[in-house]
């Protein structure tokens, strides 16, 4: 059976940086876990970041940059907290192989998760093309990326592939 890893905030655990949990686990998310297909990650937390911890933003790029090490992750006071974040990233991408995962659902916008967009670095709300530095380490190794709001496209993506 095919396995899913999934951003721990999807399915109701408050692990987000403001310590609340951004969904409930509810519908494809409840058939997956039902199915025994989850695996489950906080990579911030993963990385060694608290609940709750101050917010933080990719401050001159996307996550592939902060991989390259020509970006940074940094939190309003000008903290830098890329390590963390890219301890967060080698964890979930050991977790995913340990399962044999080649699919995960992941918490958009985040600088961590974001598969798609991030916010720009400013704390100004301004958001941006680009992916969380998890996100990008996950792809580098082939797996593919959907956020919250592609569930419909993954389950499709699943029931494709042979288990």
């Amino acid at each position: 059976m095919r396995k899913v890893l999934v951003s721990a905030c999807l399915m109701g655990e408050a692990v987000r940086y403001d310590g609340r949990a951004a969904g409930d686990g509810g519908g494809l998310l409840a058939d997956w876990q039902r199915e025994g297909r989850l695996v489950t990650i906080c990579p911030e937390l993963r990385g060694g970041l608290a609940v709750p911890r101050p917010p933080a933003e990719i401050e001159g790029g996307s996550g592939s940059d902060v991989l390259d090490g020509t970006a940074r992750i940094v939190t309003p006071d000008g903290s830098d907290v890329t390590t963390f974040f890219l301890q967060g990233a080698s964890a979930a991408l050991r977790l995913a192989q340990e399962h044999g995962v080649k699919i995960a659902v992941l918490k958009q916008r985040s600088p961590s998760c974001g598969g798609r967009e991030i916010y720009d670095g400013s704390f100004q709300g301004r958001r941006i093309a680009g992916e969380g530095v998890t996100a990008a380490l996950l792809r580098r190794h082939g797996i593919l990326v959907f956020d919250e709001s592609q569930l419909t496209e993954a389950e499709s993506w699943l029931r494709c592939q042979p288990d």
